[in-house]
């Protein structure tokens, strides 16, 4: 079964002559236990296509389906219902509550869905990511690679079924960066999630098991790279970047 199916997923903002089309159609399989970069020039969609995945935003048509399951249309207490039992996501700037502890941070999506707070699995998954000795830590006492890596824990302490990152490593250190991409790694291949990665950053990218590039709201018809080194990322980027200078985008 695949992890997460997107099928003719269409988005656009605006109307009439203003109208700007973020997706076009976009159709995309991943499988259990892969981790997946998406990659292309300013503009190219890729933040939407990540939203709409995950369930941020709706799409204007099409079907997303997580673990088989399409993402419930109708009101939004169904699709945040959705996202709680299905769905992790790290953002940029962490999106930790300044009052709150680590492990209070940690375990605050458990807290939200009404289940029952397994502090033993939230202090495992911080020591797990390096902050056994910061679980009662607020986050201005905490530099930013801690900050996102209780983010990463807050983030896989549902189980959930996919792992989405928009931007994860962009706030942050060369160093801090490298342990938070291990950490995504490792959850893949430890833990068995499915992990999906904005990231601007070839290096970045690099982490993954696949890359797959958009330009225009459409995926590049050269498909994907697999296991591709950074090197490989940049040319295809830049490509992609002529591309778009190319048709005014």
């Amino acid at each position: 079964m695949s992890a997460l199916r997107l099928t003719g997923v269409r988005r656009a903002y605006g109307s009439g002559e203003a109208a700007v089309t973020a997706l076009d159609g976009v159709s995309l399989d991943l499988a259990t236990g892969s981790f997946t970069a998406v990659m292309g020039p300013s503009g190219s969609g890729k933040t939407t296509l990540l939203h709409c995945a995950a369930g941020l935003e709706r799409p204007d048509s099409g079907l997303v389906e997580v673990n088989g399951e399409p993402m419930p249309g109708g009101s939004e207490t169904r699709l945040t219902r959705f996202r709680r039992e299905r769905i992790g996501f790290v953002f940029q700037q962490y999106n930790l509550l300044p009052t709150l502890t680590a492990l209070q941070n940690a375990t605050l999506p458990l807290t939200l869905a009404g289940k029952r707070v397994d502090r033993a699995r939230a202090i495992a998954l911080l020591e797990e990511v390096g902050l056994g000795d910061r679980l009662h830590h607020r986050p201005d006492q905490l530099s930013g690679g801690q900050r996102q890596r209780v983010a990463v824990a807050r983030a896989l302490v549902t189980a959930p079924s996919v792992v989405f990152a928009d931007e994860p490593t962009g706030a942050l250190d060369t160093r801090s960066a490298r342990d938070v991409l291990a950490l995504l790694r490792s959850a893949v291949d430890r833990h068995g999630r499915t992990v999906v990665m904005v990231t601007h950053d070839p290096v970045a990218a690099s982490y993954a098991d696949s890359v797959i590039f958009l330009a225009d709201g459409r995926l590049d018809p050269a498909g994907e790279l697999r296991r591709p080194s950074a090197d490989a990322i940049a040319a295809r980027l830049a490509h992609l970047g002529d591309q778009a200078v190319g048709t005014g985008v």
